[in-house]
């Protein structure tokens, strides 16, 4: 098969490479189409290595149809659509998935889209439900919301029945952000989004925040919360190493949450499977019933994987960047 693999000093080759196959409880996909994420960008830089045993080739989602079956896999059909999470290896036309993170595509998606959704979805649900509790009336705050997991984090919460606000750093992506559902736009570049945020609540703050600065936020992001409020950080494009207030997080019953996807087991109550198990329960109908939809702000032929990267650093896109295997116009 052919992949896109990362060569010393970071460049990015689609070359041959040997064939992916199933091994018992595998799904083996011919991929369609891969997502791109910044976790793709890091990896290739030499910042993530990827997770002992895992594919050195890039690629963290992809959509395509069931081409094998490993042995035990019995709820998953050859030729079936799927679109699926991974570890690795999703930048290449064979690749071989759990099936328990395996999903069907969506109802009114088109394949190639569907690779959109499988990592914004996991992330979405397993922080801002599974972790952070967020319900119905509630607040949350979005960091990035024009970034592939905010414009999905948007159309959840807003599909849940809470209120969104988003920092963004353009008047064009607050708008993007506005037309998902977003009723508090905050520029980040010329706005504190603390001052905004308790302005647009009568003082209370948000009850969640998904952040993906890290420790850059840290300070202002507790300020930011209402009383018995959660922050979920999920990134750290702003630091690792932030001084943490005990007596404001005990004062105000803060919490602080900090979870990562890539390396959960598949296994267990908060493993993949369980993650990738209430996506499909609870969001894929939201998007049956149009309430979310994936939102794709550039997409490239696999050859091009690099000047994807680029697209998706430079920040200037709305939405996921995906990648388009040959032949694989639907």
């Amino acid at each position: 098969m052919w992949a896109t693999a990362t060569a010393a000093g970071g460049t990015l080759r689609w070359e041959q490479t040997a064939d992916a196959s199933a091994g018992p409880g595998d799904v083996l996909i011919e991929v369609v189409a891969a997502g791109v994420n910044r976790a793709d960008l890091l990896q290739a830089a030499g910042k993530y290595p990827p997770p002992p045993g895992a594919s050195r080739i890039l690629g963290l989602e992809v959509s395509g149809t069931v081409a094998a079956l490993g042995a035990g896999v019995t709820d998953v059909a050859v030729g079936q659509r799927v679109c699926a999470l991974l570890t690795g290896g999703g930048y290449a036309q064979l690749v071989a998935v759990p099936a328990e993170q395996v999903l069907p595509v969506p109802d009114g998606v088109p394949l190639p889209d569907a690779a959109a959704l499988p990592e914004v979805a996991c992330t979405v649900w397993s922080n801002l439900v599974m972790a952070a509790g967020l319900r119905r009336d509630e607040v949350v705050l979005v960091h990035g919301g024009a970034s592939g997991v905010g414009t999905h984090a948007i159309q959840v919460a807003r599909a849940l029945g809470a209120r969104v606000a988003v920092t963004a750093g353009s008047a064009e992506k607050l708008a993007a952000c506005r037309e998902l559902g977003a009723d508090i736009l905050i520029c980040y570049r010329d706005e504190d989004f603390v001052a905004q945020i308790r302005a647009a609540t009568a003082g209370a703050g948000a009850d969640v925040i998904l952040d993906i600065m890290g420790a850059s936020y840290l300070d202002r992001n507790l300020a930011a919360l209402a009383h018995d409020g959660r922050l979920v950080v999920i990134g750290m494009q702003g630091g690792t190493t932030a001084e943490l207030s005990l007596a404001t997080l005990l004062s105000r019953r803060l919490r602080v949450i900090g979870t990562t996807l890539r390396g959960r087991p598949v296994s267990g109550p908060r493993g993949k499977a369980a993650i990738v198990a209430a996506v499909r329960e609870s969001v894929w109908p939201m998007i049956a019933d149009a309430a979310v939809r994936p939102v794709i702000g550039a997409r490239f032929p696999i050859e091009r994987a690099a000047e994807a990267h680029r697209a998706l650093a430079s920040g200037q896109t709305v939405g996921k960047v995906l990648l388009d295997l040959p032949g694989s116009a639907e």
